[in-house]
């Protein structure tokens, strides 16, 4: 464990955000099955608890989301979901076992890591496949969370898998016809995540890397209409990252992530009294806003923001309202 970072410099940023700030405790969490789950606390060792769910899955938690939280009012804790980041065994190297990487696992791994914080409640922030993570979370232990709050909103439906690998080509079918001839092999259209899953645990390292290059190719073209700066969202990442990204996506998306057809929509009754904010774009083709709508008027205590000019990958309006629903609840006791 290391020791305490100095204070950060004061004062916002200038797109709204908080100035970066350093971890002032890290470990490993021993969570079983041989899994060591990398974690991280920043802030105010004081302050209102508040856990980074990243996405994917197998994104892995980057900096920039300490940035969102006021380090004088929040103890924010991140971690690296099994298998990616700086979580080991890494999911890039073919003997990682993922047979015990299933939502139930990183719900499990939640808590265990709240009880070696010795937190009591705390709020969950994510978006992506961390908006799924989340609500699997909250609504099997709503006692363990004050406040949601959720951007780019997902629920990982087989319908929405279904949409993101095969739907989207309507719009994007040159892309599409690559990304379906990548596994020949595929029994229709319905078996394409399944095949890439079965490719991604190739012995043949080429198989892998093919797949990989081709999966993260795809998802590029969908985020294609979105302003973004630097390299592409997906084909960017270093190879390492990349392939345990999107060998942990399709193995979680192969099996519509252990979850009945629309489980946590139907579920959402079980957030009650537990205030949440969601922030979509209406332009999010990777996630349509008809997942946000529909969880919005199934959870009686969520504020949906829908940003018009923004789609998967947010921009300076979703910035500014996830800012703002953070803000409002470090207020609240």
């Amino acid at each position: 464990m290391s020791s305490p970072a100095p204070p950060p410099p004061s004062g916002p940023e200038p797109d709204g955000k908080y100035p970066p700030i350093e971890p002032y405790d890290r470990g490993m969490l021993d969570v079983g099955d041989g899994n060591l789950v990398h974690w991280e606390v920043c802030g105010n060792p004081a302050g209102k608890p508040a856990l980074v769910v990243h996405g994917g899955p197998g994104s892995g938690c980057g900096t920039r989301p300490r940035q969102y939280f006021d380090p004088d009012r929040y103890r924010v804790v991140l971690f690296d979901q099994r298998n990616c980041g700086r979580s080991t065994p890494h999911a890039s190297d073919p003997a990682a076992d993922l047979s015990h990487n299933t939502t139930a696992h990183l719900i499990a791994d939640m808590e265990l890591l709240r009880v070696q914080l010795g937190i009591g409640k705390w709020l969950l922030y994510g978006g992506s496949w961390g908006s799924t993570l989340i609500l699997a979370y909250a609504e099997q232990h709503p006692e363990r969370v004050s406040e949601i709050v959720i951007s780019a909103v997902t629920t990982t439906r087989r319908s929405e898998i279904d949409w993101l690998y095969r739907g989207a080509g309507q719009i994007f079918p040159e892309a599409w016809d690559l990304f379906r001839a990548g596994v020949p092999e595929a029994e229709g259209p319905g078996d394409l995540v399944a095949a890439y899953a079965r490719r991604t645990e190739s012995p043949d390292p080429e198989v892998r890397a093919r797949a990989t290059a081709d999966w993260c190719a795809w998802e590029d073209a969908v985020l294609s209409m979105e302003a973004y700066t630097g390299p592409p969202p997906y084909g960017g990442r270093p190879g390492r990252d990349q392939l345990a990204f999107v060998r942990i996506c399709a193995h979680y998306f192969a099996h519509a992530a252990w979850l009945e057809e629309g489980q946590l929509i139907r579920d959402a009754g079980r957030l009650a009294g537990i205030p949440g904010v969601l922030v979509h774009g209406r332009f999010d083709l990777g996630g349509p806003l008809t997942t946000a709508w529909e969880l919005a008027k199934a959870w009686p205590d969520a504020e949906l923001t829908v940003i018009d000019a923004a789609g998967h990958l947010g921009g300076p309006a979703t910035t500014r309202a996830v800012l703002a629903a953070l803000d409002r609840f470090a207020r609240r006791v």
